[in-house]
């Protein structure tokens, strides 16, 4: 038994079809700087509210990958947790998100393989319940048994 399983990583064993975790965060200027720093992506669509007045956008925009990064979060912390492996994930960018929107990050569990320990999840974000983000990850997720 692995006994140092973080408190809330749900393993394999316990995973089932439909079970769903979400977070809702609002993405802020400094989320925005951060993650062009980090990610070193300096367009400036995202920095710059001059620039981005005459895109197709009318705007500043987060960072699409900052916006999935909030999957990877619900993933990561909760579903399944602590312990859990990317294995792929993809993407369709459905409408910008802007400073200031309150971003909902979604994963539903929609396959198990059990002998492999890969949950296959749709993903999705969504501003005022309107979808921006969706797709599909494949986590290898935790286990209690060693194999």
């Amino acid at each position: 038994m692995l006994d140092n399983l973080p408190r809330g990583t749900i393993c394999i064993e316990d995973i089932e079809i439909g079970m769903t975790r979400y977070l809702q965060k609002v993405v802020t200027d400094k989320d925005i700087e951060m993650f062009a720093e980090v990610s070193t992506d300096h367009n400036p669509v995202h920095l710059d509210e001059s620039y981005a007045q005459d895109t197709i956008f009318e705007g500043r925009i987060a960072h699409g990958m900052l916006t999935a990064g909030l999957v990877s979060a619900v993933i990561g912390e909760q579903l399944p947790g602590h312990g859990t492996v990317y294995l792929g994930q993809t993407l369709k960018f459905l409408a910008p998100v802007r400073p200031g929107d309150t971003v909902t990050a979604e994963v539903e569990v929609t396959a198990i393989d059990m002998s492999k320990r890969w949950v296959t999840m749709d993903t999705r974000c969504l501003v005022d319940g309107k979808p921006v983000l969706k797709g599909e990850a494949v986590v290898l997720a935790p286990s209690r048994k060693f194999d």
